[in-house]
């Protein structure tokens, strides 16, 4: 049985090792993350999770596990900022307010898939131009759902969360490795 990370998360890789889990073969899926119209953020996050799962190539005993995160502002999905504009934009948005962290978790091995998600409470404190800038220049934001990562530098900007800490770095450890073992997938096999 080989295992399948469906993403190209450096951030996911680093969290599976501390379930002792090593990807086999990491294999990215590309499918159109476009939120549908009227789409709530946490039925969308499921929805991407899902259907990356379902679009990774695997061999029928294998273990495909594939993940989403989104950052939510009311109804609104803030996903990956196209450019440094509008980066800029979900900061100020999200500035001195708590806000949702959506990941979705998708498992998949043979024809069974196995689904959780976890919301986590975020707040940022209220962000300076001159914080915001000076964040912008340090391209953290790139790649990254809501314009930030907690574990990077805009850790200094959150003072207070409600969840999940992995789930908000883009793998909520307790329920994958809950995932994993419904697969029937081993934990902490270099431990052994």
């Amino acid at each position: 049985m080989a295992f399948i990370l469906g993403s190209g998360s450096p951030r996911r890789l680093d969290l599976l090792a501390q379930l002792g889990v090593q990807p086999d073969a990491v294999r990215p899926p590309d499918i159109d993350e476009t939120p549908l119209k009227a789409e709530l953020p946490r039925p969308y996050c499921a929805r991407i999770a899902r259907e990356k799962v379902q679009t990774v190539q695997a061999d029928t005993g294998d273990v495909v596990l594939c993940a989403d995160t989104t950052v939510a502002l009311g109804r609104r999905i803030l996903g990956k900022p196209a450019d440094a504009g509008e980066a800029a934009e979900f900061l100020h948005a999200l500035s001195g307010r708590r806000h949702r962290v959506i990941t979705a978790v998708a498992v998949r091995r043979g024809d069974r898939v196995w689904e959780r998600d976890v919301v986590s409470q975020v707040r940022l404190k209220r962000l300076s131009d001159t914080e915001i800038n000076a964040y912008l220049a340090t391209g953290d934001w790139q790649g990254k759902a809501g314009a930030y990562a907690i574990q990077g530098p805009a850790g200094a900007f959150i003072p207070w969360i409600s969840g999940s800490f992995t789930g908000i770095v883009g793998l909520p450890l307790s329920e994958t490795a809950a995932l994993l073992q419904a697969a029937q997938y081993p934990l902490y096999r270099e431990a052994s």
